[in-house]
């Protein structure tokens, strides 16, 4: 069942506080339980036939691939995380991977039209758009969004775009994109946008404020926490999804989260604004660390006032500016792989957002995937370390990056 909601709560530590808690459970319990069902039985042919034809009275579930309660409970938590104090209403699908969540809403939306898609991005998101969309009859054109008369130029060169997909925080070279104004030229050209916001999470963001249309996450990271799940969601203002029909090319393509993960997930949101509390500000002081290093040439984070976007990111921001950083090594490559070889403390592993500090190398892990020309014309360079700052005592996250680079 598709959940659209908008909360009389008006904070994010209430909502997140309260994600779990069941609504009209028979047993009373406290913490949403785990429906670990494939299935679930009619009360009789008629309640059968009401659910699969979508009609009111009938059951309120049937199969777990088209929905489940523990998932429902999920997307209900996501649309209210992105509606509170608002005055919009909103809609929540709740995937098995991140990935399942951006293609499927790509190929919802794309087919038969065109993507004006940032150049920096996710690897994977990167592959499926240089390599695969073409062949789903998609067509893509990128730009850089931080360039806002390019923005300008490919709406006007292009009156087939039918939505902007952008990171509100890019990955891993940390820009920041303007997205109120790039949601204005969107709406002026009769465009939606479409916002991966896993960096920022709706601790720091909530893109559909800002204009956007679509807000897109990878669960796996900051919203799950504590590196147990692969997840991912959408969350779309009222109307968005009976247009493009992505609950049903979700039933159809079968990317549905599987109720434990969804349960894990609730279990991880109850935290999400304590940990993200704690993230950015080590990520504070790891930044303001290697922004000193000699062996570091540069530091990508929105917080510095020396990165390129700070001023648009103190202005689109709440609370800070996120757990992940960028630093680029003055001895390229071998730099990146020697430090990878050497760290201790810190865990040698993709992802983000988990309790502890993870570092990459994108160049040789995560966007190896990507032609290195793309690669290095986008800025992710030979010598680039993306760091995940975790929630440790901070020395012993700087002590292991200055041994390391040592």
């Amino acid at each position: 069942m598709m959940i659209k909601t908008k909360t009389a709560s008006s904070t994010l530590e209430s909502i997140c506080a309260h994600a779990d808690h069941p609504k009209g459970d028979p047993y009373g319990s406290h913490v949403m339980p785990l429906y670990q069902t494939s299935t679930f039985g009619f009360k009789n042919a008629e309640a059968g036939r009401k659910f699969f034809a979508g009609e009111e009275g009938g059951a309120s579930h049937g199969y777990s691939r088209l929905g489940n309660p523990t998932v429902q409970r999920v997307e209900e938590t996501f649309s209210q995380l992105e509606t509170f104090d608002s005055e919009f209403e909103a809609e929540t699908l709740l995937f098995g991977s991140g990935m399942a969540a951006m293609t499927t809403t790509l190929m919802a939306v794309g087919a038969g039209r065109r993507i004006l898609a940032q150049e920096v991005l996710y690897g994977c998101t990167s592959q499926f758009l240089q390599e695969d969309a073409e062949s789903l009859n998609i067509s893509v054109t990128h730009v850089d969004p931080n360039d806002l008369l390019a923005v300008e130029q490919a709406l006007e060169t292009y009156p087939d775009i039918e939505m902007i997909y952008l990171e509100s925080v890019a990955n891993p070279t940390m820009r920041v994109n303007d997205l109120q104004a790039i949601s204005r030229m969107a709406k002026n050209h009769g465009a939606i946008v479409m916002v991966d916001n896993t960096f920022a999470t709706p601790y720091h963001l909530r893109p559909l404020k800002h204009g956007a249309d679509i807000v897109a996450y990878s669960t796996t990271k900051y919203l799950s926490g504590h590196g147990t799940v692969v997840g991912g969601s959408i969350t779309a203002k009222e109307g968005i999804f009976d247009e493009y029909h992505l609950p049903t090319f979700r039933k159809n393509m079968g990317g549905i989260a599987g109720p434990f993960d969804a349960w894990l997930t609730l279990m991880g949101i109850k935290t999400f604004p304590l940990r993200m509390k704690k993230h950015n500000e080590n990520a504070v002081d790891v930044a303001r660390f290697l922004n000193e290093h000699p062996a570091v040439e540069k530091v990508w984070y929105p917080g510095l006032p020396s990165h390129s976007d700070h001023q648009i990111a103190t202005e689109l921001l709440e609370n800070g500016y996120g757990g992940v950083l960028s630093f680029e090594l003055k001895g390229g490559y071998d730099a990146g792989v020697k430090m990878m070889d050497s760290v201790e403390f810190c865990t040698l592993a993709v992802s983000l957002g988990t309790i502890d500090t993870l570092i990459q190398h994108p160049a040789s892990m995560t966007h190896s995937v990507v032609k290195p020309e793309v690669r290095l014309k986008t800025g992710i360079t030979d010598g680039l370390i993306r760091l995940s700052v975790g929630t440790e005592n901070v020395s012993d996250i700087i002590e292991d990056l200055e041994q390391a680079m040592n």
